[in-house]
């Protein structure tokens, strides 16, 4: 993350070369930018009188950092009192979120505010456009990182239906005690030295590497980045499902022997029932040598077994056998205003631009979990609740500076454990790679089909070939579903 990376480095291969969709996202952004530019109304009515108090609800889901939700709603309640509004803010697991919103939005009645994932392409037909606060942000804090867009953006329906805050880095996370008896101190670089060197440290030092096959946020990620690795999707750039084609179709049957193979010779079948917090746990626990998660497990384990805490180190993506590298966004904040909430829209707009232009904040709060969207954003003047750092003047140069400096390091810790995800804007991607993120890609991630498709092989229920057949006919039916309300492009 060290530099936001050109517009056509963001669509480019491992190798550097341009990915299909260059062009497309070029004519997108064009277009996009021409609609945006006829919004000529000022976006918020700073000078309008209110004959009734303001509320603004806000739904989001419970931060994998505590420190973060206690700061935030302080933060909230601040910015409603100094703006005559009544605030409140309402926490959930990260997994009843689709259900809570799907419920508030039959009901026509909840929260102004909801913050989602990349799912919130799903609601896009029952959300207010948010073209304005994008537009309005873009122009005080700079461009988007391109990955945020693709999850607030339809090229479909060509528009803005959410508004994306920030993300989170989707690393390797591995015990450097462990890898270092193996003879790879700086751990994994390739999917090859997770099965090698991972099957090595199982049959001599007993502890398995901890990737999940089940229904849940990590084993969903994985399964991506496997998949990725292999250079095959299950989408095109045009939302065409591609699974089940030609070569795409090899390289998924490939993917599924790999981790197949990773299953029988480095893992347990403890891996086919865990819950999103189970990897963090294993790794915790000294249960698990590498694990792909967000930091948090690390953050975890500096508050509760400090001594694994110093042991863990970082990695980005892996590369697969031709060296091709990616990553998911691994969480995403995505703010939906439900359309039932139309009378608070310039309210919660208002608060939406606060948190923008302080997430300087977000990021420490969130002990650096919190990555922004927008990386040219200011950095205020004055007192910001965290020690100053010489020299940053947008969030870029603190980012740069804390992941090289972790200012949540324990004493005693290495210095620099977090400097390989400071390129993490080149290697790190959307739902719907090499594409968009759309409803029938939000479908299938939430379906849980890619881990299923993993785990039926690895389980021995259905060969590799067939497990990735069965997986493209459930996706093909998804797609043709939401192909048929206009949400998606492609062909039947």
């Amino acid at each position: 993350m060290s530099n936001i990376p050109e517009q056509n480095k963001h669509n480019s291969t491992a190798d550097g070369s341009p990915a299909p969709d260059l062009s497309r996202r070029r004519l997108i952004q064009a277009a996009g930018a021409a609609g945006l530019a006829a919004i000529a109304t000022p976006l918020f009515p700073f000078g309008k009188a209110y004959a009734a108090e303001r509320t603004l609800k806000i739904l989001q889901w419970s931060h994998f950092v505590p420190s973060y939700d206690k700061w935030f709603d302080q933060f909230a309640k601040d910015w409603g009192e100094k703006n005559s509004v009544k605030v409140s803010v309402d926490h959930i697991s990260i997994a009843d979120l689709v259900t809570t919103t799907s419920s508030e939005i039959s009901a026509n009645s909840g929260h102004d505010l909801i913050e989602l994932g990349s799912e919130a392409a799903a609601f896009s037909p029952s959300v207010l456009d948010m073209a304005d606060i994008n537009q309005e942000v873009a122009k005080a804090c700079g461009p988007e990182f391109y990955a945020s867009e693709r999850v607030s953006y339809s090229p479909v329906t060509k528009s803005w239906y959410g508004f994306c805050h920030g993300w989170t880095i989707d690393c390797g996370d591995y015990r450097q005690s462990l890898w270092a008896k193996a003879g790879k101190p700086y751990g994994p670089d390739t999917w090859n030295d997770v099965l090698a060197v991972g099957t090595e440290i199982m049959q001599k030092q007993g502890i398995p590497v901890g990737i999940g096959m089940s229904q849940e946020l990590d084993s969903n990620m994985v399964a991506r980045a496997v998949m990725w690795a292999w250079d095959t999707y299950i989408q095109d750039e045009w939302d065409n499902v591609v699974l089940d084609q030609g070569v795409f179709k090899r390289r998924a049957v490939e993917a599924v022997k790999y981790m197949t193979e990773l299953f029988h010779k480095a893992m347990t079948p403890e891996v086919f029932s865990w819950n999103a917090a189970s990897n963090n746990q294993a790794l915790i626990a000294g249960k698990a040598s590498y694990i792909v998660n967000s930091i948090s497990a690390y953050r975890s384990a500096q508050d509760t077994k400090p001594d694994i805490a110093k042991d863990v180190f970082f990695t980005g993506p892996l590369a697969g056998p031709n060296g091709t590298r990616w990553a998911n966004v691994h969480v995403l904040y995505n703010y939906i205003i439900p359309k039932f909430a139309k009378a608070r829209e310039d309210t919660a707009k208002q608060f939406i631009k606060h948190l923008a232009e302080n997430y300087d904040q977000a990021m420490y709060h969130s002990k650096l979990y919190n990555s922004p969207s927008f990386f040219d954003t200011a950095v205020p003047k004055g007192d910001r609740g965290y020690p100053a750092v010489a020299g940053a003047a947008r969030l870029l140069d603190l980012n740069n500076a804390w992941f090289a400096d972790d200012p949540f390091r324990l004493k005693g810790e290495a210095e620099g454990k977090l400097k390989p995800l400071l390129g993490a804007t080149n290697w790190t991607t959307n739902l719907g790679h090499p594409g968009y993120s759309n409803p029938a890609a939000g479908e299938v991630f939430n379906t849980f089909v890619l881990p299923n498709m993993m785990a039926k092989a690895a389980r021995g229920s259905l060969k590799p070939e067939a497990a990735v057949d069965d997986a493209a006919r459930q996706i093909r039916r998804i797609y043709a579903s939401w192909r048929k309300r206009g949400l998606i492009g492609g062909k039947a």
